[in-house]
């Protein structure tokens, strides 16, 4: 079954809403753009949990990278004698 393509539109209002088109481009549905965003979220998606996983995998990557790098011995910096005045 193919997804219906939904545009997002402002009332007269100003509330934002999605329009539902039927696969010839006609509206079908019109849903308040806050409930049907938030329905959206809480089903959530396969290719959202899976794109979530990459950027947490990238993530920890990064932060073992950072603490190998921190691991290191930092050199002890070198003060100067302030010079005498005569």
């Amino acid at each position: 079954m193919a997804k219906s393509k939904r545009t997002v539109l402002r009332s007269s209002a100003g509330k934002k809403l999605y329009a539902v088109r039927d696969k010839g481009g006609k509206f079908k549905d019109i849903q308040s753009y806050a409930r049907a965003h938030a329905a959206d979220i809480k089903r959530g998606t396969t290719t959202g949990e899976a794109t979530a996983k990459v950027a947490r995998k990238k993530k920890s990557k990064a932060a073992k990278k950072s603490v190998a790098k921190k691991s290191a011995p930092k050199k002890a910096a070198v003060k100067k004698a302030p010079a005498k005045k005569k």
